[in-house]
C-alpha cells in the first residue's frame, strides 16, 4: 500500500449528545464532512479551522442517518462550503421531523437544506483518490448508511456498532431485529482488523465486538 495516500481521520466531539463528527481527507487535499453536529460557535470554528489549517477542500456533506445530534450543522456547512447533504431517501422523513422535535429537547434547529442527490443503498462514492462503500445498515434508523474504506480498514459507522454496544433502536424508525441484522450481514463480514469509528464514544474493531460485544457473543 502505498501510504501517502492513507485517509487522515479527524473527530470533533459535538453538541449536548456527545456525538462524533468526522473529517476524512486524503493527499489530494479534498475532503468529507460526515455526521455534521456543530452546535456552538467554538464548535463551529474547530471545525472551519481545521479545514483551513489543513487546507482542505470540502467536496462532499454526508449523513450517515438523519437523527437531531448528526444533522445540527448541516446548515452550517451548507453555508460555509456550499455543500448539500448526502443521505439515503429513506432517512428523508427523519431529517423531516427534526423541526417539531428539536424545541422539546430544548436545541437550537438551523433547517437543514435538503439532498439533491441521495445516496444508493450499495455502491460506492469518492473523493480525491479515495473511494468510501456504501453499506445499508438499517435497525436505528430506517435507512442508515455506514461508510467503508477497504484501503484503510476503517468504517464510519454512525449509530449501528458501538464499542460494547448498539445502537438504540426506541427511536421512530427503530428496529431492534433488523438492527442486529444490520450488523452481523454487513458489519461482522468486514475483516476483523477494520476500525470502526461509530457516532458517539471510542472507536472499536470489529473482531473486538464479535467477541465481547454482549449483544452478540452467546
Amino acid at each position: 500500500m502505498d501510504f501517502n495516500e492513507m485517509i487522515d481521520l479527524k473527530v470533533f466531539i459535538n453538541n449536548p449528545y456527545q456525538e462524533n463528527t468526522y473529517i476524512l481527507s486524503d493527499d489530494t487535499n479534498e475532503c468529507v464532512i460526515i455526521d455534521p453536529g456543530m452546535y456552538t460557535a467554538s464548535e463551529q470554528n474547530a471545525v472551519v479551522n481545521y479545514i483551513k489549517n489543513q487546507n482542505l477542500k470540502p467536496v462532499l456533506l454526508l449523513n450517515t442517518h438523519c437523527h437531531i445530534d448528526h444533522v445540527l450543522g448541516n446548515q452550517f456547512i451548507f453555508d460555509q462550503y456550499g455543500l448539500k447533504p448526502q443521505f439515503h431517501e429513506g432517512e428523508l422523513q427523519m431529517l423531516q421531523a427534526v423541526p417539531a422535535y428539536a424545541p422539546q429537547q430544548g436545541i437550537r434547529y438551523d433547517l437543514s437544506p435538503e439532498p439533491e442527490v441521495f445516496l444508493p443503498s450499495s455502491g460506492k462514492i469518492s473523493f480525491g483518490k479515495t473511494d468510501l462503500e456504501i453499506l445499508f445498515a438499517p435497525g436505528h434508523s430506517p435507512a442508515h448508511l455506514c461508510f467503508y474504506s477497504k484501503a484503510d480498514a476503517l468504517l464510519i459507522g454512525g449509530d449501528v456498532l458501538f464499542k460494547g454496544s448498539i445502537g438504540r433502536t426506541d427511536l421512530p424508525g427503530g428496529n431492534y431485529e433488523i438492527l442486529i441484522s444490520s450488523i452481523k450481514n454487513q458489519l461482522f463480514t468486514l475483516p476483523d482488523e477494520v476500525k470502526v469509528y461509530p457516532g458517539h464514544g471510542p472507536f472499536t474493531t470489529i473482531g473486538f465486538e464479535k467477541l465481547y460485544n454482549p449483544f452478540f457473543n452467546h
